[in-house]
């Protein structure tokens, strides 16, 4: 047994057992890949995938075991070499940070600025995605850190600190008949076209619950990924648009009147989050640190200390 054999069973099982693609992530043959895990399996004296011929369909019972303990041999062997690289490199490294396009617009400059001053020597690579995405982004470990609203939350590899509560905002041309409305309520709202978040996206389903409680069913237009996109369509007067109060730039977004809507729909609480069992490098707590200071390292190892990665 070695590490490349364990690298090829858990890169195939995050690829849903597509040879092609796991061997150009490892960057070998897929005969060469097929080898190696013929070659476990007769070592271990199970079969760990479940196969159609050349295909691989999906895991073994023995398999599912196997592949669980292949993750925590991985993610401890990757923890060692951080260890060592704390000692050995100091503040000097890589952090890598995903999140999506509103979190890295518009909350996280002043901190990564913050921290860029204090860790200068850290190379920063921001990974914008889908908050739908950014789960399985994090746990692959293709993130150190993940941010996000919603998403982040009650994955049972995944450890999720409260970081920022925001409400949403209403942002319409000027001179729209809704900057008149004292006070702005929902049904007001409801009597244009909305543009904002796709479904499942940063805070939409407490928009839809708002409209849904009102007993208002209103015309969703248009929806896109990010706030920039929602403000450039609200600015040519093709609908009303909904967005996260901290995505309004009053020096950038002049077109736009910001409505305040906190009291029309609950506010959303984004989330930190790293993986269970994951250790980080001390420049990466550092950054939790600079975004909530109650996120301490001493706080996120006492949540991770009866880690159950299982």
């Amino acid at each position: 047994m070695n590490f490349q054999q364990l690298r090829i069973i858990r890169e195939t099982v995050r690829h849903r057992f597509n040879l092609t693609e796991a061997a150009n992530v490892l960057l070998t043959s897929q005969s060469g890949l097929s080898k190696h895990i013929r070659d476990l399996e007769a070592e271990l004296g199970v079969e760990i995938f479940v196969r159609h011929g050349k295909r691989l369909l999906g895991l073994t019972e023995p398999g599912k075991e196997v592949a669980k303990i292949v993750e925590r041999m991985l993610v401890d062997a990757e923890n060692l070499s951080r260890v060592v690289a704390d000692f050995s490199s100091g503040n000097e490294g890589l952090l890598k940070v995903a999140t999506t396009h509103t979190q890295a617009r518009y909350t996280l400059p002043p901190v990564i600025a913050e921290f860029k001053k204090a860790f200068p020597q850290v190379r920063l690579q921001m990974q914008q995605a889908s908050p739908k995405d950014l789960p399985a982004i994090l746990l692959a470990g293709y993130a150190d850190i993940a941010i996000a609203t919603d998403t982040l939350d009650g994955h049972p590899g995944i450890l999720a600190f409260p970081y920022q509560t925001w409400d949403h905002a209403v942002v319409v041309p000027h001179g729209h008949p809704l900057t008149t409305e004292q006070p702005l309520m929902l049904p007001a709202i409801a009597e244009w076209p909305i543009i904002t978040y796709d479904e499942g996206l940063t805070g939409r389903q407490r928009i839809d619950h708002a409209f849904e409680l009102a007993g208002l069913n209103p015309d969703i237009s248009i929806t896109a990924l990010d706030a920039d996109v929602i403000k450039a369509y609200a600015e040519l007067g093709l609908g009303v648009g909904i967005i996260a109060s901290v995505a309004y730039d009053p020096d950038q977004d002049r077109k736009l009147v910001r409505l305040d809507a906190r009291d029309l729909f609950q506010p959303s609480t984004s989330s930190i989050a790293i993986c269970r069992g994951r250790l980080l490098r001390r420049y990466a707590y550092r950054f939790v640190e600079h975004c909530n200071p109650k996120i301490t390292e001493s706080v996120i190892r006492a949540a991770d200390r009866d880690r159950n990665i299982d």
